[in-house]
């Protein structure tokens, strides 16, 4: 290629295509690094809401959120609305926990209330909790992520 480049450009442009084919090469290089980086990035970029289930925490990776709910509560129907609708937060995964049947979890992170959100980390431990009563909304649930 640097012949061919300098064949089409003559002698008087010999020194500008040897210089530009070596940044070529190396941002070329780059590109292909950060193409890997950004589709990892990508992965787990994308918020995920589901319905909590033993070990769910364990087996899955980044950030986590325990959404305790319960289904007669306005306040947490008007939250898992939203989450519905907006999908979670980019790069959190939100265990939906049914406040009445869990109370083991319940126990374990010192709930009280529902519409609270428990941060955890992978092997579950408690990292912050917010309760998100007087501002159901993922906007809230964002500005409360650690």
């Amino acid at each position: 290629c640097a012949a061919q480049a300098t064949d089409a450009s003559g002698a008087s442009a010999d020194p500008a295509p040897v210089a530009e084919p070596t940044p070529e090469a190396t941002t070329d290089a780059t590109d292909a690094t950060d193409e890997p980086a950004a589709s990892e990035d990508a992965a787990p970029a994308e918020g995920a809401y589901l319905d909590y289930a033993d070990g769910a925490i364990e087996a899955t990776a980044g950030p986590k959120a325990l959404f305790f709910h319960a289904s007669w509560c306005p306040k947490c129907r008007a939250l898992d609305e939203d989450l519905r609708a907006e999908g979670a937060p980019d790069g959190l995964t939100v265990f939906k926990v049914d406040y009445d049947s869990r109370t083991d979890l319940r126990q374990r992170y010192g709930v009280t209330i529902q519409t609270t959100i428990v941060f955890v980390d992978d092997a579950g431990e408690k990292i912050s909790s917010v309760v998100l009563y007087e501002d159901p909304s993922v906007e809230s649930l964002v500005a409360a992520m650690p």
